[in-house]
């Protein structure tokens, strides 16, 4: 709940005074979306990682 207001809070500044709820909205939309995000790019990022390390073993015992 405390994100949704933060979000919430920051699109309204974003917008500006004129913008009335508009900022809010963006604001609230910005958090959700980064709720539902950040886990996949998460798991993206693991993976790429794993995948790395991977690679680079299998380099080493290919020269060894």
């Amino acid at each position: 709940m405390l994100g949704k207001l933060a979000g919430a809070w920051i699109g309204e500044k974003v917008a500006g005074p004129t913008r009335g709820a508009r900022g809010a909205i963006l604001g609230y939309g910005a958090a959700a979306l980064a709720r539902r995000s950040v886990p996949t790019f998460a798991a993206i990022a693991l993976g790429g990682w794993a995948f790395r390390k991977w690679r680079e073993r299998r380099a080493r015992r290919a020269t060894a």
